[in-house]
């Protein structure tokens, strides 16, 4: 059986998968290196800005994710597969993006290369230039990043991956780690600069300031999904300190303790000098424990001691939220929620400058695509593969629009994340 999913999806969705994890892995991980105090969140500023290039300039590079700019192994022929304003695109990177696709589709077979080809009705020649379309997306960007002066040093990515391999025992396990998702180190390195020289590139970009009726309106549609929020404060506490955690908690209790001073006293957290706040349940994600433990409390009430894997929390539900039957204004919601929205907005604003500029960009770009050369190793004569059943054909054609439309929703989830990763720290996700 074939993967059930057009190749153009294919391209964009290998990659995320093979990529996310190790970026947002290292991302996540560099919370508790840079931030000491805040280890308990599940992710970060940092986390939110890593993984949200992975999952928006990686996208819209393409397949040279998933092979990053080696050539070895790959039966190519070489020359010049294409120019963008001039800047060459190689025809061993196109192969070796291709083969690298059919590694990971389980299609290096030349048999099962073929029906899959007739399966989403494609041919080499439309294979080949698929690839050679995100490659100039790709160079596109490198181009307007230059442009606009938007620079990433080795030091700053070197950065990254220093960070990255502390989370490993051993230069073999880093090793490891890499070769799980297909890539050399310098292969890493190339897809980090890559990501982040589109991030500032796509910054570089004013996106309008919405005004107080877009966010009313943009509320409106979503505010549902915050019905019920809470916003909680906690005292974190090392996990054998259980004596002074139910001290602590006694006192809070006999109302000879403040909560909030607790916090600034006791707590390991850096919320301590905040007075424990951690914010909107709605607007982070806790760990589990923390979350069951604040499920129970109702606004004012305290927790019992609480034990996660980040230690033990007494948690206190300082607010709560409950949705009106018609939202008229923004005075009716929390400060929060609102500068949410309204960052929310303004990326997606930004975001749709960015697009129009890549697609005029192309537009408007010298490109030239050379003819497809003889003896490519994905080139297969695919007269034999032909099949006369037109109700396959048929079959084919539903299944790869519902391929399309599923990835296409999840293209749209991914967007929405992506957007609010880049909204700022009241979307930082958190564990407690």
């Amino acid at each position: 059986m074939f993967p059930n999913i057009p190749m153009r999806k294919y391209f964009a969705a290998l990659h995320l998968v093979r990529n996310r994890r190790l970026m947002c892995d290292f991302a996540c991980r560099c919370r508790t290196f840079s931030c000491k105090g805040k280890g308990f969140m599940k992710a970060s500023t940092i986390a939110k800005t890593v993984c949200a290039v992975s999952l928006s300039a990686l996208c819209v590079v393409g397949i040279t994710a998933c092979s990053g700019n080696s050539t070895s192994g790959s039966k190519g022929v070489g020359g010049v597969a294409a120019t963008v304003n001039g800047a060459e695109i190689q025809e061993e990177e196109v192969t070796a993006s291709v083969e690298s696709i059919r590694s990971q589709m389980s299609l290096t077979d030349e048999d099962a290369w073929g029906e899959w080809m007739v399966k989403y009705d494609y041919t080499p020649e439309k294979v080949r230039e698929e690839v050679i379309d995100s490659l100039v997306t790709k160079q596109l960007i490198i181009q307007g990043a230059e442009e606009k002066g938007v620079t990433v040093s080795d030091d700053e990515v070197q950065s990254y991956v220093d960070q990255m391999k502390q989370n490993y025992a051993s230069d073999d396990k880093w090793n490891e780690a890499l070769q799980a998702v297909g890539m050399t180190e310098d292969e890493y390195k190339s897809n980090i600069k890559t990501s982040l020289l589109q991030q500032g590139l796509m910054k570089s970009f004013e996106g309008d300031d919405p005004s107080d009726e877009d966010v009313l309106s943009y509320a409106q549609t979503y505010i549902s999904s915050f019905d019920g929020a809470k916003r909680s404060s906690h005292i974190l506490f090392d996990a054998d300190d259980t004596e002074t955690a139910q001290s602590v908690l006694d006192q809070i209790n006999a109302g000879t303790l403040d909560f909030a001073e607790a916090a600034k006293t006791y707590s390991k957290d850096g919320s301590a000098q905040n007075g424990g706040d951690v914010g909107w349940d709605k607007l982070n994600s806790f760990v589990s424990e923390y979350t069951a433990g604040l499920a129970d409390l109702s606004k004012g009430q305290v927790s019992g001691l609480v034990t996660s894997s980040y230690g033990i929390h007494i948690i206190k539900c300082t607010d709560e939220f409950h949705a009106p039957d018609e939202l008229t204004s923004l005075d009716q919601l929390p400060s929060e929620f609102v500068e949410q929205f309204r960052s929310s907005l303004k990326s997606s604003n930004q975001s749709k400058a960015y697009q129009q500029w890549l697609s005029d960009a192309k537009d408007n770009a010298d490109i030239e695509i050379k003819d497809m050369p003889s003896g490519l190793p994905y080139d297969l004569d695919m007269s034999k593969y032909q099949s006369d059943d037109s109700s396959d054909s048929s079959s084919t054609d539903g299944s790869s629009g519902s391929a399309d439309n599923e990835v296409s929703a999840t293209d749209a989830s991914s967007t929405s994340s992506d957007t609010a990763s880049d909204s700022g720290d009241s979307e930082t996700k958190k564990a407690a």
